[in-house]
């Protein structure tokens, strides 16, 4: 296992702390993505020092979550995250710890944490490494484990549900068995957690190499159904045409062929079909139809989002791409056909649209398809006549 280096800065920030008398540990994320081969960007410490404390040593101190012994330092351009060593008592709303107490103990701290592969600390003065609860072991073996009993762990925070769920996608692990029961055994507890909560780690999951891993424990451990129904409900429902899955695989894969740097876009993806189940019919010959599903999938996306607590301007333009996703252009089309069109979706819009497509192809055998059709439909939006011609006849009409 590759030696964790310790930059300048970090052992900087942690020899301030030695020198004013208190201890100092690295923590959580950075621990856990070393030692599963991923680079550490943000890098969070516990220590025994209160955050009054911390005010006076540090000059730069914003009081983040003073109330639960979190404050974040300002230091040589980095935001530390910092939390005193705490036990925390019970959780009776599934969200919050009735109460706190600070400790003078590091393993006390790690032991009120979520996971294992969370409960890893490093002295940086020393480079010792502390692992109780076997972290470390997990990691190697890509294992999600609930620390002691998991259902008391999801019963203190409904989002460590969700958490388990994302760590599947974000480092490619499986959770273990006993913490995966207690996720299908304590999925209600999500009912408890603000929408703001569940939607970060939505957007986390999404910005995941394949969010298709998560989301299909979610559905699997019933957690899909308490969170977007809507996406539930497209299981069972199948396709014809090049189609090799139901809607619900389909929309998984889609989402994995979205880019993952762009988190309206590839939510975009992953709901475009939302509302075939209730648009669905069967022609004469008993084959699927799914007639003006992207109109209902567009207002089941703006319920889905608005119920997450995503931004208007999010929810606009996500709505905007779906309702407009099943265009089907031919050579045939005109000038004029080509440019209604752009008028329509909106010069700004074309990439991303032509994006979802992409997905929407991928998703059909979760594979990369070439489609001809589409693209000779970019090269054409593309040339600089259509464009011209199209910016010329907006000036004309803002003119009139």
């Amino acid at each position: 296992m590759k030696h964790f280096y310790v930059n300048p800065t970090l052992r900087h920030f942690s020899n301030i702390f030695s020198l004013n008398g208190y201890s100092c540990f690295l923590v959580g994320g950075a621990l856990r993505n070393h030692y599963a081969g991923i680079k550490p960007t943000d890098f969070d410490f516990a220590t025994d020092a209160n955050p009054e404390d911390l005010q006076k040593i540090f000059k730069q101190v914003i009081p983040t979550g003073i109330k639960h012994g979190t404050v974040t330092i300002i230091f040589k351009g980095h935001q530390f995250e910092v939390t005193t060593f705490r036990i925390e008592g019970n959780y009776s709303n599934s969200r919050h710890p009735d109460f706190i107490s600070f400790s003078p103990s590091i393993f006390e701290d790690l032991k009120r944490r979520d996971f294992t592969i969370n409960s890893i600390a490093m002295n940086l003065e020393t480079g010792e490494v502390l692992d109780p609860h076997n972290g470390i072991q997990d990691l190697k073996r890509k294992i999600i484990r609930a620390i002691g009993n998991p259902v008391e762990r999801f019963s203190e925070d409904g989002l460590r549900l969700m958490r388990a769920c994302r760590f599947t996608a974000q480092l490619n692990f499986v959770i273990e068995e006993h913490t995966y029961k207690a996720l299908k055994e304590c999925r209600n507890n999500l009912k408890n957690v603000s929408s703001e909560r569940i939607r970060d780690e939505i957007i986390k999951i999404l910005g995941s190499e394949k969010p298709s891993v998560s989301l299909k424990i979610m559905e699997k451990s019933g957690i899909l159904n308490i969170i977007i129904p809507e996406l539930s409900k497209c299981r069972g429902i199948f396709q014809k045409g090049y189609h090799k899955f139901d809607v619900l695989d389909h929309l998984f894969y889609s989402c994995d062929g979205g880019p993952k740097n762009d988190t309206v876009l590839r939510l975009s993806c992953l709901l475009h079909d939302v509302g075939k189940p209730q648009t669905l019919s069967l022609d004469d010959d008993k084959f699927p139809t799914f007639y003006h599903h992207e109109k209902l999938s567009s207002e089941l996306t703006i319920k889905i989002m608005k119920n997450l607590r995503f931004p208007g301007t999010d929810i606009k333009r996500a709505a905007h791409l779906i309702s407009n996703h099943m265009f089907n252009y031919t050579e045939e089309w005109t000038d004029a056909a080509v440019r209604r069109f752009i008028s329509r979706v909106g010069v700004n819009n074309i990439d991303d649209l032509f994006i979802l497509r992409i997905a929407d192809q991928f998703g059909m055998t979760n594979s990369k398809i070439i489609s001809e059709n589409l693209t000779a439909f970019t090269s054409r939006m593309h040339s600089p006549l259509v464009i011209l011609t199209f910016q010329e006849q907006t000036c004309k009409k803002n003119v009139v």
